[in-house]
């Protein structure tokens, strides 16, 4: 008589590095872009900038939802009860991401500076971040400094990317 043993397999578990890569990277360029698409039509209010600010945050948070939900049904293992909110919190690094932008953006509207102007400021940030996110990681990775440079400058490209694709469209 064969014996039949059935093994139930976890749901994969995304190494710390890999999610704040992923989501860092990922938060980063959804904040250049959302910069350069509430730019477009040049309302630099202050009013205006509070209201980006929190569209930039809802955009987030709405992001990390749907990736948090598409890796939960995309596992195909059973699944425990909290599963689906573990995956949902999985997704922070993508909302810490915008942050950034999100303060520069509410503090123009706050009047701590200039309303008017904000986008560079908000595009270097972020090409900055994509860059520290690509060195820290590859370093932390066991990178040399020569890749872990390169690592960082093709993660800056995608910003790079963003904002010289907005000022082409404009």
């Amino acid at each position: 008589m064969a014996q039949t043993t059935t093994t139930r397999t976890e749901p994969r578990q995304h190494d710390t590095r890999e999610a704040v890569l992923f989501g860092g990277v990922y938060g980063a360029v959804l904040a250049c872009s959302m910069v350069a698409a509430l730019s477009q039509y040049g309302h630099t209010s202050r009013v205006s900038r509070r209201y980006d600010a929190l569209w930039l945050l809802v955009t987030a948070c709405a992001s990390a939802l749907a990736h948090g939900y598409a890796h939960y049904i995309a596992e195909r293992a059973p699944h425990r009860r909290w599963d689906a909110l573990r995956a949902l919190a999985d997704e922070w690094p993508l909302v810490t991401a915008v942050l950034p932008t999100v303060a520069v953006l509410a503090g123009a509207g706050w009047g701590w500076w200039p309303a008017d102007g904000v986008e560079d400021p908000a595009f270097m940030l972020n090409i900055a971040l994509l860059f520290g996110l690509g060195l820290v990681t590859a370093r932390r990775s066991g990178r040399s400094w020569a890749v872990a440079v390169g690592i960082g400058l093709v993660d800056a490209l995608l910003g790079v990317v963003v904002v010289v694709a907005n000022a082409v469209i404009k």
